[in-house]
């Protein structure tokens, strides 16, 4: 494995593959192997397809599934170059659930709820400006624009940069964070010196504050969805919303006709233009 591992890592870093990517697919690649008790390269498409029915009886999730066939897919068709009808390769098909929004009541109750200032100002930070929260705990001072009133996400999803708007109220928190944190690398720095706050710790603190809004499971992703939703409700395009949230795909973005509470309650069903008798007033 050890030369075709080395040549898979090559392949997916010239194509701009984010670390966090690449170290997943050889993770992916390394369990296909190790059920079989084979190299990858003698094994072919029915392997392919027996594996995918193990990871089904194995009822992993459906992130794990498809990440799984990413990688072989990857494997099989760029690294070793194989010819073979990657159409039965399938991907499982995402389960269509309704993401978690909260009114802005409900945020504001949670945010206020949440105990530390850095976490505090995390969690504002993703609802302020719809970051998700890998890119909002990796944030510099230098990503800061208060000139401009803008914040850079640098290599966000798909390693790709965006511009995001700077709220006012944002921008005093996060110069608090920097005043506390004056000769840190990051905005958010964790307690290991050089690295910044982990994705567990700010989930952890939100774990903590959902009391506020009545228990419901709120994560970095609810506040995302939420800034998604309200700027929606609020007459912006959701064009202009892809662009915020870094979505490649425009349909990616329309859950959020979905899950609009005010454009939904606002459409006025076709039945109150009808003149009917009540069966009631027989």
């Amino acid at each position: 494995m050890t030369a075709l591992r080395q040549r898979m890592t090559e392949d997916m870093r010239i194509r701009n593959f984010s670390p966090k990517t690449v170290g997943a697919y050889l993770r992916q690649i390394s369990k296909f192997a190790y059920y079989f008790k084979r190299s990858p390269t003698e094994l072919g498409p029915e392997d392919v397809r027996g594996y995918q029915i193990y990871l089904l009886e194995r009822c992993v999730s459906f992130a794990t599934f498809n990440q799984a066939t990413c990688a072989l897919r990857f494997l099989y068709r760029q690294t070793l170059g194989n010819e073979w009808k990657f159409d039965s390769v399938k991907y499982a098909k995402k389960p269509k659930k309704l993401p978690l929004v909260l009114s802005q009541d409900e945020v504001q109750q949670f945010i206020t709820a949440i105990k530390a200032p850095h976490h505090r100002t995390l969690a504002m930070t993703i609802y302020g400006t719809g970051m998700r929260v890998s890119e909002a705990i990796a944030l510099r001072p230098e990503h800061i624009d208060s000139k401009q009133m803008l914040i850079r996400v640098v290599q966000g999803k798909g390693r790709k940069d965006r511009l995001v708007p700077l709220p006012n109220v944002l921008l005093q928190e996060l110069r608090q964070q920097y005043r506390r944190n004056r000769f840190r690398h990051w905005l958010f720095p964790g307690p290991i010196k050089g690295k910044h706050i982990t994705q567990k710790a700010v989930v952890d603190a939100f774990i903590n504050a959902r009391h506020a809004v009545g228990g419901k499971t709120v994560t970095p992703h609810s506040l995302r969805h939420s800034f998604a939703s309200h700027l929606l409700e609020s007459g912006t395009d959701l064009r202009t919303i892809q662009v915020l949230l870094g979505h490649v795909s425009l349909s990616t973005t329309s859950i959020y006709l979905r899950v609009s509470r005010k454009l939904i309650k606002g459409v006025k069903s076709p039945l109150d233009a009808l003149t009917l008798i009540s069966s009631g007033h027989e």
